[in-house]
């Protein structure tokens, strides 16, 4: 289980000063925070969906928020978080200010003890590890894990980045999925998956859907569910999203959420390629090296 401390909020909408939450071992709390992540990182949209911090994605394929370095790394950890408990040494500021980061000091974030395995973006709080593709970027995260390739300029918005391809995880009740199965916990992301991936923002709504699976799956020895469609939009590419739900292999009584989007496009992966990083999943190891070459 993730230890208390001050994480991504879940519920940021993208709009706005990036936040923290404080996570007391076992719900989140009222307390908010602007995010260190904020002054020394710039904000970039290369998945589908709304960042909800460093590493958490509200959705990947075409249009999503991250918050995070650009750099290459396959599997590579994400900014340490700050540590602290919500009190009056670290009440929120306006944005650019907010108290922790670097200079904090004060006991371990979540972050500098997240694992990390060589070819793998971790998801410490799910208990998951994703492979990493050749030629994809992985990112480990203390709430969250993503993957994404093909980078290009987003069809709505061209001062913006999208990705050709995306996968990544969170813990259900990040994502405000209150579904207990992982069926009916599947079924109910897919619709917000699909908008966020491919929706208004970015490629001006879907216009109609095609269910192509829902079905039953094991991963990382839990049994899953998932479902796929094929979605077309206004404006741009259309594209395939996925919603993949099953328990965590460290509490049964914890769902996770893999979301994942591809381009239909020549460019974009084969869907067979999803179809392997799903058989990839596995549980995360205790420790790791903590970056991939």
């Amino acid at each position: 289980m993730t230890p208390p401390g001050w994480h991504p909020d879940p519920g940021h909408s993208g709009i706005g000063p990036v936040q923290e939450r404080w996570w007391d071992g076992s719900r989140w709390t009222d307390q908010l925070r602007p995010s260190p992540a904020t002054v020394r990182r710039r904000r970039i949209r290369i998945g589908a969906g709304i960042a909800a911090g460093v590493v958490l994605l509200a959705a990947v394929g075409g249009g999503a928020y991250m918050l995070g370095d650009r750099s290459d790394d396959r599997g590579g950890s994400a900014a340490d978080a700050p540590a602290g408990p919500p009190g009056a040494s670290a009440s929120p500021r306006g944005p650019g200010g907010g108290q922790g980061g670097e200079e904090d000091g004060g006991g371990q974030g979540p972050g500098q003890q997240m694992p990390s395995e060589d070819g793998y973006a971790t998801d410490a709080a799910s208990g998951i590890s994703i492979p990493v593709p050749d030629g994809w970027t992985g990112r480990s995260g203390p709430i969250g894990a993503g993957l994404t390739t093909g980078e290009y300029a987003c069809p709505g918005d061209e001062s913006q980045t999208c990705v050709r391809g995306g996968v990544f995880s969170a813990p259900a009740q990040a994502l405000k999925v209150e579904a207990t199965t992982a069926k009916a916990a599947a079924e109910a992301d897919i619709e917000a998956n699909a908008e966020e991936s491919y929706g208004e923002k970015v490629y001006g709504g879907i216009t109609s859907h095609e269910e192509l699976k829902s079905e039953a799956v094991t991963v990382a020895g839990q049994k899953g569910y998932r479902v796929r469609w094929k979605v077309v939009t206004k404006n741009g590419d259309d594209g395939y999203v996925e919603s993949l739900a099953f328990p965590s292999p460290r509490s049964a009584d914890m769902l996770v959420v893999v979301r994942s989007g591809f381009d239909v496009h020549d460019k974009a992966p084969k869907l067979s390629v999803l179809d392997d990083i799903t058989e990839g999943i596995k549980k995360a190891a205790s420790a790791g090296s903590g970056r991939t070459t």
